[in-house]
């Protein structure tokens, strides 16, 4: 079972923050893009002008820790664009989630995104999970949100999640699905039976005033489920 620590960023200097703390203890970690606009909270780089999300793009420098710790850029954006895929394959993604429900068309960003990263689809705990036939050819994992307000950490895990998880596995056996949202050390065993491949976690990681003995303590905890 990966385990994948997830960063919902007031600014870069979080990012930093967070980073360090759990670099060496895992390979990669989740930073949760918000725009304002498909969901509610607005997050770096788009709460701040950012000079380092500039200067990442002109690569004049590189994400925290790059040289050992690889990023999955969760994107929470509004009708995302070409142009959009391209600025965070400049930032270095390894892996790129989209979200079903922020487009009429997806097609377009995943033809650029397209062997050059992980293509991640996630769909919220509301949206009929037969949408997702439209591109399970064209992605590597699905991403089932386990909370209902996405954009936000903190929140409860929504029970149908573990049987949201057994039908996409019924239905897409080769293909790995993560969670993100809610997820804990009480549901995380219910979410590895139901198949689910990959559990994002935030507030069960960074959740205890970021002390790194609790941190590694936590994460060692999922990771041992």
């Amino acid at each position: 079972m990966e385990i994948i620590p997830a960063i919902l960023p007031r600014d870069f200097a979080e990012i930093e923050e967070k980073v360090e703390m759990i670099k060496g203890l895992c390979p990669l970690v989740q930073v949760d893009i918000c725009d304002g606009k498909f969901v509610g909270s607005t997050t770096w780089p788009y709460k701040n002008q950012d000079e380092n999300f500039e200067k990442i793009l002109r690569e004049e420098r590189g994400m925290p820790a790059w040289e050992s710790v690889n990023y999955e850029f969760d994107l929470m954006i509004d009708n995302p664009t070409e142009d959009d895929a391209r600025k965070w394959l400049s930032a270095g993604a390894e892996r790129v989630v989209l979200h079903i429900e922020s487009s009429k068309d997806l097609n377009p960003v995943i033809a650029v995104l397209a062997g050059l990263v992980e293509i991640g689809l996630a769909i919220n705990v509301k949206t009929d999970i037969r949408e997702l036939e439209k591109y399970i050819k064209k992605v590597q994992f699905i991403q089932c949100m386990g909370i209902r307000k996405i954009g936000y950490q903190g929140q409860d895990f929504d029970p149908g999640t573990v049987e949201r998880v057994k039908a996409i596995k019924a239905m897409y056996p080769e293909i790995k699905i993560q969670i993100d949202g809610g997820v804990s050390i009480e549901n995380a065993p219910l979410l590895k039976h139901a198949g689910a491949d990959r559990l994002v976690e935030g507030s069960a990681i960074f959740g205890h005033n970021d002390s790194l003995d609790n941190i590694v303590d936590s994460y060692n905890k999922l990771k041992s489920i």
